[in-house]
Formats: C-alpha cells, structure tokens, sequence
C-alpha cells in the first residue's frame, strides 16, 4: 500500500488515502517517490476548470528511486534516481520523429481505456492515473518514456522541480525561442514556471530580462533569479514602462501563468518581428490574438508546450546546470512539505504570494 493524496470531488481538496500499486507492466516503472512540487497545472484539475475521471491522483512534478522495472524496460534500472515527466513520448510517430516529443499523443504510454486499473483502493475500486504520472504518492508507477535517470549527487527536492517548472520554462527559453544572447526578453507571471523562464533567460545571454508580476515578493524573486528589470503587471501604464525599458518593445514576451490578461500583456508589449509565448494552462474558453497591424508588423504567437523540451536530453543538463551553479533551484522552492500538509500547500498557490511548494516523502 502506498500513502496519496486522491481528488474525490473537484473544489473540496485533497483527500490523504491507502492505494494499492500494481506491479509493472513490461515498459513500466515503478518508483519510490521522494519529493513532488505542487504545480497550478494541478490546481485546474483539483479546482474543476479542467476535466478527468475521478477519483484520481493529480501531482506531476516529481523525483524518486526506482523500486523494480518491467521485463522490457532498458532506460532505467532499480536503485536509479529519476525525475519524472509528463511529456512522455512514444519515439516512432510524426511528431517524434521530427524532433517535437512534446507534441506526441503517446499512443503507446498512454493507459487504454479498456487496460485494467494501475491503482485501487483499499475496497478494490479503481483510481485513475493524471497525466499518466499521479506523483502525489508514495509511489509511481509510470512508462519508461515518462521517466528519465539523473546524476546521484542532485538533490531529490530540487530535481522535483525540473520536472516541470524548470523543463517548462528553460525548454522555452533553449528550445521553444532559442533566445540569442542580447535579445530582450518579457516574462508574465513569476510563480515557478515564469521564474525558471527568467532564470534561463539569464543562462542564455539575453539582454535585458523584463519580468512582470503584481506581487513585490515576487518581482524580488525575479530579481535574485536573474531579471534585470520589473514592472507592476497591473499597472494602468505597464505596457508603456515595457516600451521605455526595451526601447520599443521586447522580442519574447512569455506568459507564464495562464490569464487572458497576462496573454494580452505579452503581445502588446512585443517589437515588430517580436513572438508571444503562452505557457499557461489558460481557461477553456480564452482565445489570444494578433491584430491586423501585429499581422503588417511581422510578429508571432505560439502556444510551447512544456517548453518544447527534449527531456532525456534537457533534463540531465539542467540538473548539470544547477550542480555547476547556473541554475538557481533553491530560490523557486518556498517551502517544503508533508503530504499531509498538501491542501494547505495548494491553498498557498491560490492566493500567488510565494513560489513552488515542495511535497517530501521521506
């Protein structure tokens, strides 16, 4: 039996619970988890803007210990340090194959819904997988291809992160926009995700790093982490302060926290030929756009899933990154917690005044 932290009715939290864990499955890989970051991509689920079958558990930013692998399994063995991801790809369809892995549907890593229960509870009913990862446990038991093996010496609690703040945000700046040093970048939002961006951007050489946030706390944060300037996102003038400081606008403007208004920031705060990025997971019923005289200015908008990352490539770099000092993964983490303790861990992320909150199993 393994101890989660199960979401039985959308707007009521977390409930702590006894699951069973099934053995693996033959590309599967069953880990002993040791820390979880608490991410607003849960937080849609948890809340009920976002569907899934229920009861389920969420969580899926983590790291743990392999504890046993299926018969097929060659990427990892028993007793490796891991960090899990729920970008996994399958490697053979169009978007693999084309170097975009975090666009594959992952028909192969993805539970069927006729496969047997992964999960039940005490009374033998089943519990559904999220995002094929549900690391809000004591244990994981996931695809090889959703997991990847990191360097023994990194910290669990920090690994946690990268496995989805850290791979969301550098990925985009690395993968996504290939920031070329000098370039100016604008980042909405400095929860964790919207701190790892400005973190890379950093790493990446560009020039100015512009990061807006309403909270003081937070624009501080940015600061430590690498932004060379801040502004007030909800300040009546915001997007003539980005202008003064960017000299006509910024050639990436990322949001990095899920809001129509945040989304409107990045694009009307771009240069000509300048891109908008949206990270967030915005609500269902949000459409971004370009006007006609964007269009005329040559300007872009993409969506970057979890970054456009190559994760078994990214991820052991980014752990190499924070072992040599240029990652700062201390500063993302406010807080670290017991499982007990999620809900309250969750209630700290709705009212946005800190950064990533940390789950330890141990």
């Amino acid at each position: 039996m393994a101890k989660a932290a199960i979401l039985e009715t959308p707007g009521e939290g977390l409930v702590i619970g006894d699951i069973d864990v099934a053995d693996p499955m033959p590309h599967e890989v069953l880990i002993d988890t040791k820390a979880c970051g608490l991410c607003h991509s849960d937080l849609h689920f948890i809340d009920g803007h976002y569907p899934h079958p229920l009861p389920a558990v969420p969580g899926h930013e983590a790291a743990g210990v392999v504890r046993a692998v299926g018969s097929e399994v060659t990427t990892v063995k028993p007793g490796d340090h891991v960090v899990s991801c729920l970008s996994a790809f399958c490697g053979t369809c169009e978007f693999c194959v084309t170097g975009r892995m975090a666009l594959c549907l992952g028909g192969a890593t993805r539970r069927g819904k006729g496969d047997a229960p992964r999960m039940l509870r005490a009374d033998g009913s089943p519990v559904a997988q999220m995002l094929n990862l549900s690391a809000l446990s004591e244990q994981m038991l996931i695809h090889e291809n959703a997991c990847v093996s990191i360097d023994k010496d990194m910290p669990l609690d920090r690994a946690a992160v990268i496995g989805c703040a850290v791979t969301t945000g550098a990925g985009t700046i690395f993968n996504a926009c290939n920031v070329t040093p000098g370039e100016t970048v604008l980042v909405v939002g400095c929860g964790g995700v919207g701190l790892a961006t400005i973190n890379a951007a950093k790493i990446a050489g560009a020039g100015k790093v512009i990061a807006a946030d309403p909270l003081p706390e937070k624009r501080a944060l940015a600061e430590t982490l690498g932004a060379t300037h801040t502004v007030d996102a909800l300040a009546d003038d915001v997007v003539k302060q980005i202008m003064a400081i960017s000299g006509g606008g910024v050639d990436w403007g990322i949001e990095a926290v899920g809001r129509q208004a945040s989304a409107d920031l990045a694009v009307a705060s771009l240069r000509r030929g300048g891109t908008a990025v949206i990270l967030g997971m915005m609500p269902l019923d949000c459409k971004v756009g370009l006007g006609a005289m964007d269009l005329l200015g040559g300007k872009k908008l993409m969506g970057a899933i979890m970054g456009m990352n190559h994760f078994p490539v990214d991820l052991p770099r980014l752990v190499d990154f924070y072992m040599r000092g240029l990652l700062d993964l201390d500063t993302i983490i406010a807080e670290r917690i017991g499982l007990e303790d999620v809900n309250a861990g969750f209630d700290k992320m709705r009212k946005g005044s800190h950064a990533r909150s940390v789950v330890m199993f141990d």
